[in-house]
């Protein structure tokens, strides 16, 4: 089945182009610009820092992804099932032994569930644009998985814990 882009342009001055495989080196361009590698072969470094070795339990508890879940606000959307956190938290208390279970051995074994990685991306007009064959009249906006946020939140959690305990952040 083929897809249909919008006829696009590079800038106002350039002419409409039809053809879908520069339609999409422009949509590529436009929301994933090139990054370029650091070479940090010619930086010495005269200092030795000591190296230290965080523990963390891979264990997760139960009360802290509770309290986490707690902490979302009740108004507010995970994902685009328009599911809102108030739902959220009462489905939570049902699967939360689960919950805690899966994430714990994904954090014990170092792997990521296929479903946490998901996302979708829907591409929405910016309001009073004059030339919406330009890539600059849309907006990107990302939805991703709500489960995937929260475990994002809890290791976050763990790493400033970690951080704060072994002073590897100043707090100006």
């Amino acid at each position: 089945m083929d897809f249909y882009l919008l006829d696009l342009r590079r800038s106002i001055k350039d002419p409409l182009i039809n053809n879908n495989i520069i339609k999409v080196d422009i949509f590529i361009a436009k929301f994933f610009p090139k990054t370029r590698i650091v070479n940090f072969s010619n930086i010495k470094i005269e200092a030795i820092m000591e190296q230290r070795v965080l523990n963390i339990s891979p264990v997760i508890l139960i009360e802290e992804i509770n309290k986490l879940i707690k902490s979302l606000l009740n108004s507010k959307v995970l994902k685009l099932n328009s599911i809102l956190n108030k739902v959220f938290k009462i489905a939570a208390l049902v699967i939360i032994k689960d919950l805690v279970e899966i994430a714990s051995c994904c954090f014990a074994n170092r792997i990521i569930l296929k479903s946490l990685k998901e996302f979708i991306i829907v591409v929405l007009r910016k309001e009073e644009k004059k030339d919406y064959f330009l890539l600059g009249s849309y907006r990107l906006i990302t939805f991703k998985n709500t489960l995937a946020k929260v475990l994002k939140k809890y290791i976050v959690n763990i790493m400033l814990k970690a951080a704060k305990e072994h002073r590897l952040l100043s707090w100006n």
